[in-house]
């Protein structure tokens, strides 16, 4: 079966790494089935892991992706959840130690096939397709979790979204509207700015702006870059939640800021099975969707993953196999 994996770590050049050719088709495991793929989506992730993030040399090769809709054993169509956790874990998925995701321990998506435990899979709706289906595993899971499992937002409360077009910001804009929230964006670029506005963004800013008014809270996957603008933002009270840091993990604390104004520091990390289906139901109810950047064939994702590694996207890059 064809498949784009990691094939050598490499920081500088991460997509030199990368090989899309034939991988044997997945061996049977108990408790684990096999699907189908019909869409992918790429994500940070992958780019992590071809800058060896997460993986060791010797696990290689490793075929990445941890998005996928596609079509089950019998013939349903299912949604890929890529929280792996481990035998007999019970309670929250994110929450176990010895949790992996698709691609870190176990091949990924970005296959024809792929093998995944039978937990994992949740019924895809028939108003979404499997393009739409395939970004929300991830950055829209992550979004989601954020807002309404860790921020607990009601609607009317304002959320400040740092950096405009990357998968999870867009989630948390589109999401936030639905929700009933006043939804603030910054972004570094005038056309990432205006298309935040098309979401649905209630204000635009550039980056580190003195706004208008403080927040009640800030997603923010920035990282150092973004970190102190985010402290600054925030009502007293407020909250900021993190779920990654692609411009580096280690921004001033600014611990007089956070503990006179009694801040809150939030993590979050992608979401569980349950947390799955209840954006899948949002979505299907709603009428809510994605927001696509660009569709392409498994034979071209080479050219999908420098696209992300540049910054020029707008939503998600879907893997069509």
């Amino acid at each position: 079966m064809l498949a784009a994996y990691a094939n050598a770590i490499n920081a500088n050049d991460p997509v030199s790494g990368l090989v899309v050719a034939d991988r044997p088709e997945p061996e049977p495991r108990e408790g684990w089935t096999t699907v189908t793929v019909k869409a992918a989506a790429l994500n940070h992730h992958d780019l992590w892991t071809l800058r060896g993030v997460g993986i060791r040399a010797d696990q290689l090769p490793m075929i990445l992706g941890g998005d996928a809709a596609g079509i089950d054993e019998e013939g349903n169509d299912v949604v890929v959840h890529g929280v792996v956790t481990s035998p007999g874990w019970v309670g929250d998925d994110t929450l176990d130690p010895k949790r992996s995701l698709l691609s870190e321990v176990y091949d990924g998506t970005l296959a024809e096939k792929i093998l995944v435990p039978r937990r994992n899979l949740v019924a895809k709706p028939a108003s979404l397709s499997f393009e739409e289906a395939a970004c929300l595993p991830t950055a829209w899971l992550t979004a989601y979790r954020m807002l309404f499992i860790k921020l607990r937002l009601a609607p009317g409360s304002t959320v400040l979204v740092q950096g405009a077009g990357g998968g999870v910001a867009t989630a948390a804009i589109s999401l936030g509207k639905a929700a009933g929230l006043r939804v603030w964006v910054v972004g570094r670029s005038a056309a990432k700015r205006e298309a935040a506005l098309v979401l649905g963004a209630d204000q635009v800013f550039e980056s580190g702006v003195r706004l208008p008014e403080r927040v009640d809270a800030v997603i923010d996957n920035v990282g150092e870059a973004t970190w102190a603008h985010s402290l600054k933002s925030l009502k007293p009270g407020g909250a900021i939640v993190t779920c990654g840091a692609t411009s580096g993990p280690n921004p001033p604390a600014d611990l007089n800021r956070l503990f006179f104004l009694q801040l809150r520091v939030l993590g979050s990390t992608m979401g569980t099975r349950s947390e799955l289906e209840q954006l899948l139901s949002l979505l299907d109810t709603t009428g809510l969707r994605p927001q696509i950047d660009s569709v392409l064939p498994l034979a071209d994702a080479a050219l999908g993953l420098k696209k992300l590694d540049s910054g020029d996207v707008q939503g998600k890059i879907v893997i069509i196999p």
